[in-house]
């Protein structure tokens, strides 16, 4: 795919593909409404992304990116796994500007890859870094569970998590950031995977 040569025209056109997907979700995702946004022409858009496909899997990328780099540095500097576990799933929940606007983008790009077999492979690849973290951090906390225990554990803990990411995009009202924290608290609790429970 051929780039535009200057890279603060990259970077503007980056972060315009970033905040038009996370404020009007994909129907409003344009090359027209990305050029505007990042204050240059769409044919210089166009040589970077030739396409709504483009647009929407370059944002994904993105999300994957920062995610991923975060909760690597969370899971690196937590004392213990369940420490870990809490600090991983907390990042991924809408409690600030910018993990609410990361929840919006995913909530987008997830509604375009309904109908699209290319960018709903790459929602599974990203999805997969996280269902493995979450999985490697239960058996951690959790040594006696069988393997299907630890995943089927690991499945409940992430549906939770973004379900009252996606929940919270559109009813803030009912699950702003304290609603989020005490649902995680009791969510750990209860699967005994909460720093009160066991050694």
């Amino acid at each position: 795919m051929a780039r535009t040569k200057d890279p603060a025209a990259q970077a503007r056109i980056s972060h315009a593909v970033w905040e038009v997907l996370g404020e009007h979700g994909p129907q409003g995702l344009t090359l027209r409404a990305v050029a505007d946004r990042a204050g240059c022409t769409t044919g210089l858009v166009l040589h970077r992304f030739p396409d709504k496909r483009a647009l929407l899997l370059h944002a994904r990328d993105l999300l994957h990116d920062r995610t991923a780099a975060r909760t690597a540095q969370l899971e690196a500097s937590a004392d213990t796994p369940r420490l870990a576990l809490r600090a991983v799933l907390r990042q991924a929940l809408s409690l600030t500007e910018e993990t609410r606007q990361e929840a919006r983008v995913w909530l987008g790009y997830l509604a375009a890859a309904l109908d699209d077999d290319v960018l709903a492979e790459r929602h599974r690849a990203g999805h997969a870094v996280f269902v493995a973290r979450t999985r490697r951090l239960v058996a951690e906390i959790r040594p006696e569970l069988s393997a299907d225990e630890v995943a089927a554990t690991a499945s409940v803990v992430v549906g939770f998590i973004e379900g009252v990411s996606t929940l919270s995009t559109a009813d803030d009202d009912h699950y702003d950031a304290t609603a989020q924290l005490a649902a995680l608290d009791r969510l750990l609790l209860v699967l005994g995977l909460d720093e009160t429970s066991g050694a």
